[in-house]
Parts: C-alpha cells; structure tokens; sequence
C-alpha cells in the first residue's frame, strides 16, 4: 500500500485517479479548492482524506508534505481555463507554477522520500505549430498564460528532478473525456458539450465545417497510461504525450454519438473561431514503448460515457 497526494482530486481526471488508486489499496489524500471540482466526485472511502484546500497556501502544503511523506505525487490543480488564464494571468501562474514549484522545492529541501513527482500538461503547450503529428520534441508554441505556465512548469518538474536527484515526471495531456467531465467549465471538452445537447435536447453549436480534428482519449486509458509511467523506472525526468495518436473529426464524432444515444443531435452551423487550431493528434511511440496501448475506441468509450451519463441523470431524477 502506498500513500499518495493528488492536488485536483476533485476534478475531472483526478476523481476518476482517486478512484483507482483507492480499487489499487493505495492511501489517498486529496488537495482540492473546488473551484472546478465537485466534493461529491471523491468517493467516500476510509482510505480517502480530503482537504478543501488552495495549493497556493505555502504553508499549508508544506506541512501536510513534511506531515504525510508521500510515496507518490500526482499534480493535477490547475486553472484550466484557457480563457480564464487570459483573464486572470498572474493568478493562473501562482496556481499553475509557482504552487507546484513550492512542492517541489519543499521536497528538496527536506530531502522528503518520494517515490516520484508526476504533473500533468497539455497538448496546448504546441500552441499552432502545424507539424503533425505531435512529438513530445516538436516545436513549442505556448500562446496564452495556461499553456506558457504547464511547459515552464514542465521544465522545473523534469529539471528539478535531475538537479536534485528527485523522481520527476510529465505528462502532456490531449482531448480526455469520460464520466464527470463538466460541462459547465469554460474549457470542456467538445464532447461534454455535445454530450449535455444530447441529454437536455438542446442545439450543439458547430464553429467551421465540422472537419477539425482531435485526438480523443477515454479516461480509463489515460488511468492506465498514468500508471504505467508512475510505476516504470525508465520513465523519469522525460515528458510523454497521452494520447490515442488518432485524430477524429467532430463530425465523425457527432456521427458516432448518434449511434451511441440512438437519435439525431440538433446541429446549427456557426463561422470558424479565428485561432482555432484545425487539426492536432499526438505521436504515441514513446508512451507505447513502456508497453501503453490504447484500449478504447471512440465509439466504446462514447458508449460507455453515455452509460455514465444516464445513470447521473436517472439518479438526479430520482
């Protein structure tokens, strides 16, 4: 049994990260202001504590570190709004960076025991950068605050852990989906949009032609993606793109769905946003070399995130 932080556990990725490690026997504390998360997506284990906490507050974090001694630290908070970090730029950077680099520092500086570090990036760190696909050496093009503080954050990550001996991680997210995804986010995926059109009946709103593409990942493979790296000693100090190295059009995608939910959605057509990226899907190799293969067709986890959906919404009902 291992002990282990999650910052953002109450979010998307990072419940659906608790869950597994508590089915794994692992002793799970949460960090999470719930100012994206839900407190009802962390399950009520014995095995789980949770503190509704800023990691911004230094000394907070610094004792529950000194307190704790982590076997494992998955860093998921974050601001991840896009367009709130153009909004609200220096606040994004304290959460998004300067809070991981106190962890950090944190642990070096009183030589804390962990097993390894992992943070979670994102694909928006290649910014419009055309090459396809992407590799995790391609081309940097950060362009707004969210994604110039996951690269830099990135970099302190894999760099402090080789300057100081620390087992250091990243991993740079695509487009995940599955259950809890909230559609209320400003930067939701596409597919909770059109997954929440489909439930309330309403108008999903199409930008452009419909033909973009994206790299979709289920959850579930990314859960088992971020295993295989926090577990696997070759994976350290480097970052790996978690992906499907597939790209679907959205119009593909809304095809599928409709299949999956057995009726039309209500389409209305609306002019491309400018800055739009067209097209973006992941080069997987690095990640497959640690034996990652991706479970999950779009049509199996569409079926299965559709299940989910109904279930909340029957239980909602009730």
């Amino acid at each position: 049994m291992s002990k282990v932080l999650v910052t953002g556990g109450a979010g998307f990725i990072g419940s659906n990260l608790v869950d597994q490690l508590v089915q794994d026997g692992d002793e799970v504390i949460v960090v999470d202001d719930l100012s994206m998360g839900l407190a009802s997506n962390i399950p009520s284990s014995p095995k789980v504590t949770f503190y509704e906490h800023s990691i911004t507050d230094h000394g907070f974090m610094k004792d529950l570190l000194l307190k704790e001694q982590f076997d494992y630290i998955y860093l998921l908070a974050a601001i991840a709004s896009v367009a709130d970090s153009v909004a609200r730029p220096y606040e994004t950077h304290q959460i998004n960076q300067e809070a991981n680099v106190f962890i950090l520092e944190t642990i070096r500086q009183n030589k804390l025991p962990v097993k390894k570090v992992l943070f979670t990036s994102s694909a928006a760190v290649y910014g419009n950068n055309p090459e396809l696909p992407k590799h995790e050496d391609s081309t940097i093009d950060p362009l707004t605050p969210y994604a110039i503080d996951k690269f830099a954050t990135e970099r302190f990550v894999i760099d402090y852990g080789k300057l100081y001996n620390i087992s250091t991680v990243a991993v740079r997210f695509f487009n995940v989906y599955g259950p809890r995804q909230n559609p209320k986010s400003p930067y939701s995926g596409v597919l909770s949009l059109i997954t929440q059109c489909f439930k309330n009946n309403q108008v999903f709103s199409l930008f452009g032609d419909g033909e973009q593409t994206r790299d979709f990942i289920f959850i579930q493979d990314v859960l088992s993606a971020l295993h295989l790296i926090m577990t696997n000693n070759q994976a350290v100090h480097d970052v790996y793109n978690v992906a499907t190295g597939k790209q679907s059009s959205l119009r593909t995608i809304i095809t599928d769905y409709q299949k999956v939910v057995g009726q039309p959605l209500q389409v209305k057509t609306i002019t491309a946003r400018a800055g739009d990226i067209k097209h973006s899907y992941a080069d997987i190799a690095k990640l497959s070399q640690l034996g990652f293969t991706p479970q999950y067709t779009l049509l199996n986890g569409l079926t299965d995130y559709w299940i989910s959906v109904k279930e909340d919404f029957l239980g909602e009902q009730e």
